[in-house]
């Protein structure tokens, strides 16, 4: 257990220092200062402004930047599924697979753009490697840059002083493609190369097992996808077995790696926030109020994965090792399992279909918050600044006067946008859990009766409207229902947060600054912090207690009954 608990320290210790280490070039990037990739890349990012005709000095108000954002994504989902329903027709497909149903390629589009990667299908069976590289891992780094930009354009609106503009979405995007993600993922795929990643266009290798068994050992370009499938939150895996496959996932080393990399630009964003404002106390104080959640969330995960099930403890000393990698270990499994659902990442290196009922309840409960637990790469920034302004508002309330942050004053235009970034995911995981669970052709896709199938059900849609994608496998998702059902939540738990979160920018941005007052609340300090934990976690329990009572706490306490008799 000591091991585990060094394990944990090291994996936060080396994430905030990288990250800060980093935000230095990555500020460079997104302010558009010279950095020391300039010279190497600014004749590729110009010859780009002069192809597509964009004006990268050209800036925009929120209403444009939104519009540039939904037309930019729309033309991605297009793009996506005219190759998935063609993609029999294209090359780069050595196994030879069909098209997919419409159904299963528009939740697919709808999925990668979203950055949710949710997947009804078993890549290694259902996608040519054509499809794999040209659009599933292009809008990996398209998706990615979208929450960049929209955290970076936000951060604009809160430090600007009388404006209209929260910066140029095009030029964010081929900024942060070209200078963050694309070197960032060259590097890491090569590590992952060493590790024993693979790399190839190879058809699939036909073996013999040592049962006498024909197998069919699927090959393909694993590292390029797996490098950014993880540092941009992405997560849809290569293979059905995503991060517990051993051609994606080798060795203990890849394994530490992959979990870091799921939060290294989330955490960079927020020293980067510090930078740009000029006040790194601001961006210090919402990773404090990060890192107390994720440090609870992973302890409470470790527990009762480590000793949580009672029916096998008092024979093996811990719970079983049923569902987890065995080359990783049960701390190794909690790590990514908590990173990854912290994160809008969903890649998973075990079955968390398996986890115990406390301990899936924890990754669904960080789905639930919207992912702010440290978060997505830009989601979890911009996600976690509507708690913010809702903490502001609430204390406001409770000295009676008009709440200020950063020197902008919350008005009732903030708090409208505000609540319905925070509210909108809430609804859609209620609503449609609830709408599947009055659907016979929904109810037959559970695996498991009783509660555990109710928390198959909530956690998937959990999932999709918070652009998670992992899944509690046990339920077939891949119905006419579940393909449409999901990408309405995974559309909406995007852009039904981002396009509330660039109103509020711009509304921000128009403000006048006001002075520092005695009545002012001041949000870098522990008071502060403490606010916004407790926010969090009661708009978490008011709008999901309910649904997980009836899902993994019963689950957990019929495990308890039957151990007591």
């Amino acid at each position: 257990m000591v091991a585990d608990i060094t394990l944990f320290i090291s994996f936060l210790i080396l994430l905030i220092g990288a990250a800060k280490a980093y935000s230095g070039f990555f500020t460079k990037v997104v302010v558009g200062d010279k950095n020391v990739l300039t010279r190497l890349l600014s004749p590729v990012e110009n010859s780009l402004y002069r192809l597509c005709g964009i004006n990268p000095q050209l800036e925009m108000n929120w209403k444009k930047y939104a519009l540039a954002l939904m037309l930019f994504n729309g033309a991605g989902i297009v793009l996506v599924l005219a190759v998935l329903l063609s993609q029999h027709l294209l090359p780069l497909n050595p196994q030879g697979f069909p098209a997919l149903p419409f159904e299963l390629a528009f939740n697919t589009a709808i999925s990668f753009v979203t950055n949710t990667n949710w997947q009804n299908y078993s890549g290694e069976s259902t996608m040519s490697y054509f499809s794999q590289m040209f659009v599933l891992s292009v809008q990996n780094f398209l998706s990615a840059s979208t929450g960049i930009a929209v955290a970076v354009a936000f951060m604009r609106g809160i430090i600007s002083k009388e404006s209209e503009s929260i910066g140029n979405f095009w030029a964010d995007m081929v900024r942060v493609t070209l200078y963050v993600l694309l070197p960032l993922s060259l590097v890491y795929a090569l590590f992952l190369i060493s590790q024993g990643v693979i790399q190839n266009f190879a058809p699939y290798i036909s073996a013999v097992s040592l049962e006498g068994v024909n197998q069919s050992i699927p090959m393909g370009p694993v590292a390029s996808q797996e490098a950014i499938k993880l540092l941009g939150t992405n997560g849809g895996g290569f293979f059905n077995a995503n991060s517990a496959h051993p051609f994606e996932n080798p060795t203990p080393l890849s394994n530490f790696a992959e979990a870091f990399s799921i939060l290294f630009l989330p955490v960079s964003l927020l020293f980067v926030y510090g930078k740009m404002s000029q006040k790194s106390g601001e961006g210090r104080s919402i990773l404090i109020a990060m890192v107390v959640l994720f440090v609870l969330m992973l302890g409470s995960h470790y527990v009762s994965e480590k000793f949580g099930n009672p029916e096998i403890s008092g024979i093996v000393g811990e719970s079983a090792m049923e569902g987890k990698e065995v080359r990783f270990g049960i701390a190794s499994t909690s790590l990514f399992a908590v990173t990854t659902t912290a994160a809008s990442c969903g890649a998973v290196n075990g079955m968390h279909d398996s986890l115990t009922p406390l301990a899936g309840m924890v990754t669904m409960v960080q789905m639930m918050l919207g992912e702010i637990v440290i978060g997505g790469v830009g989601a979890g920034f911009y996600g976690m600044m509507a708690y913010v302004i809702l903490s502001v508002f609430i204390a406001g309330l409770m000295i009676g006067r008009t709440p200020e942050y950063m020197g902008k004053k919350i008005e009732a235009k903030e708090m409208t946008y505000t609540v319905i970034a925070v509210l909108l995911p809430g609804l859609c995981i209620l609503l449609f859990t609830g709408l599947s669970l009055l659907i016979p052709d929904a109810t037959s896709s559970i695996s498991n009766p009783g509660p555990h199938g109710l928390s198959q059900i909530l956690y998937a849609f959990s999932s999709a409207s918070g652009n998670n994608g992992s899944a509690f496998a046990g339920l077939s998702g891949n119905t006419l229902y579940y393909n449409y059902a999901l990408a309405f939540c995974m559309f909406v738990g995007r852009f039904g947060v981002i396009i509330p979160m660039l109103a509020i920018a711009g509304s921000l941005a128009r403000k006048k600054v006001v002075p520092f007052g005695k009545g002012t609340l001041n949000t870098q300090s522990t008071l502060f912090i403490t606010l916004l934990v407790a926010t969090i976690l009661l708009t978490g329990a008011l709008t999901f207690f309910p649904s997980l009572a009836l899902g993994p706490v019963i689950e957990h306490l019929m495990m308890l009954e039957r151990v007591s008799f």
